[in-house]
């Protein structure tokens, strides 16, 4: 038998997964990471939590599954993206990470976007303060001390990069989507970077540039060592996690659309030519080589559930332990009780700015209708409602710049929520595809590491034999009429509030 490994840093938890070549997980564990937010719109972890968890999960799906360690051909790995962190030349890491959905440096991206280069075509036409030069220059402006001390700005892939493998690589998958390298224009837009004056800030990027699924080598005998790997373990170049996922549902084909339902929300799609819309991309070579990627995308979605459950539903924790279910699959249950549109109540999912199609870091969330009857399942739901209303403007916009949509497959840990899949096929009149493993980000980085050791000739192959579509969510007809009048009051609200929006943001600073 042969097996590959995927290793999944997301934003709540890393989870390492060990893969037959059939795609099904023979052994799985997770441990949970912190974040924290200093102040309104940052968000920071610890990159060295990140790395005792993966050593944790690696180790433990090892001794678990009691593979032969020589059987375990190739492992690779998807994390968050334009999650910063300042390493010195060891790797050791110098502050807290600027972790993805991090909008601090929302100056800094403006003075990036006020450059017009033509690069900015290939990024929607606006650089995002998530992203890798905006965060670099603020520890420039702000930390010039750290900033000086670092020998390596980079991406959280490429921390792993080195812990794994000694070597400082960036991915073309991270470079192109979130740092400004475009191939067509020569890679590195010296230009651009000159005028955003990020020139220092690119003195510290690794020069080796390389695409997901690309041999490394072998693992670090150090590392192979601490989690019982063998020394003759392929580590292939690993990625953006919801670019692994849309691998992973294999939507991969023109018209073909993943959404990566997790603490964000992406909506990735690959096409033969550039589409131009209020997206991130079109990407070229991102993902699928000769292809161009298109990434929409929601900053906060079920990191609202999360956040709604932690702070108000402390009784709905302790009904559901006393009934043995996951909180979450309680409140869902709860939620399904009410009608389509809350009774009244909407919800904007700003939480964290808006990512697509405004690009607004200074959005925020928006409750509006409340009443003395609603309760919780009620927010539940239309925090549901307003994250699945949030993607049909976004796909709505694709369509309208050239984008033709012919699928869509659901990935990520909500796509195991009944009442999210059931509300997004509602909103968006469309089926939802299911994928029969649950494992969505730690699957396409094992296919990443199966090219990587030559296990597969190409996505193709690997997708054969890996990804099983189970089932379809079908829309309920007789809730259209419902959300198509909500959502039409959804996409008013934000040019409505926004000014106000603004306003708090600036108070709140």
């Amino acid at each position: 038998m042969r097996y590959l490994i995927g290793v999944d840093v997301g934003t709540q938890s890393v989870r390492s997964c060990l893969f037959d070549l059939e795609g099904a997980v023979v052994a799985s564990a997770t441990r949970p990471l912190a974040t924290s937010f200093p102040k309104p719109a940052w968000a920071e972890q610890d990159p060295e939590e990140w790395w005792r968890a993966a050593v944790d999960t690696l180790k433990e799906i090892l001794q678990v599954s009691r593979v032969d360690p020589k059987e375990v051909a190739a492992l690779s790995y998807d994390c968050t993206a334009c999650t910063v962190v300042a390493l010195a030349k060891d790797g050791t890491p110098l502050r807290p990470a600027l972790l993805w959905m991090d909008e601090r440096a929302h100056l800094e991206a403006d003075e990036a976007s006020a450059t017009g280069h033509e690069v900015l075509k290939y990024c929607g036409g606006k650089v995002s303060p998530q992203w890798m030069i905006p965060k670099g220059r603020w520890l420039e402006r702000h930390e010039p001390e750290v900033f000086g001390r670092a020998r390596w700005i980079v991406d959280e892939a490429d921390f792993f990069t080195f812990r794994l493998t000694g070597r400082m690589t960036a991915s073309l998958n991270n470079a192109t989507a979130k740092w400004n390298y475009v191939r067509p224009l020569g890679g590195w837009p010296k230009a651009f970077l000159r005028a955003a004056k990020a020139d220092r800030l690119a003195e510290k990027w690794p020069t080796d540039v390389l695409p997901v699924g690309r041999s490394l080598g072998c693992i670090s005998r150090a590392v192979a060592r601490e989690v019982g790997l063998s020394p003759g373990t392929v580590v292939a170049q690993g990625g953006i996690d919801a670019h692994a996922g849309e691998i992973a549902l294999g939507a991969v084909g023109g018209g073909d659309l993943a959404l990566i339902l997790g603490s964000s929300t992406c909506h990735m799609a690959q096409s033969p030519t550039p589409v131009f819309a209020n997206i991130w991309g079109p990407y070229p070579d991102a993902l699928v080589e000769g292809m161009y990627t298109l990434e929409g995308g929601q900053t906060a979605t079920g990191s609202i559930l999360q956040w709604l459950v932690a702070h108000f539903g402390s009784d709905a924790v302790a009904q559901a332990k006393s009934r043995g279910q996951d909180v979450y699959a309680y409140l869902d249950g709860l939620a399904e009780a009410i009608p389509a549109g809350s009774e009244g109540v909407l919800v904007l999912d700003y939480f964290q700015g808006n990512r697509t199609p405004y690009k607004d870091p200074l959005a925020r969330g928006t409750l509006i209708g409340l009443t003395l009857k609603h309760t919780l399942p009620h927010l539940y739901r239309a925090v549901v409602e307003g994250i699945c209303f949030g993607t049909r403007q976004i796909l709505e916009d694709m369509g309208a710049h050239g984008f033709t949509l012919t699928r869509i497959y659901a990935g990520g840990g909500g796509a195991n929520s009944r009442l999210w899949t059931q509300i997004q096929a509602d909103v968006l009149g469309v089926p939802i595809h299911l994928p029969r493993d649950k494992e969505t980000m730690a699957l396409g980085a094992a296919i990443w590491a199966g090219l990587g050791a030559g296990v597969f000739r190409n996505y193709g192959d690997a997708i054969g034999r890996m990804v099983h579509i189970e089932r379809a969510v079908t829309p309920v007809a007789e809730r259209r009429q419902v959300y198509d009048a909500l959502y039409r009051q959804y996409v008013d609200l934000y040019p409505a509030a926004r000014s106000t929006m603004h306003a708090l943001a600036g108070l709140a600073s």
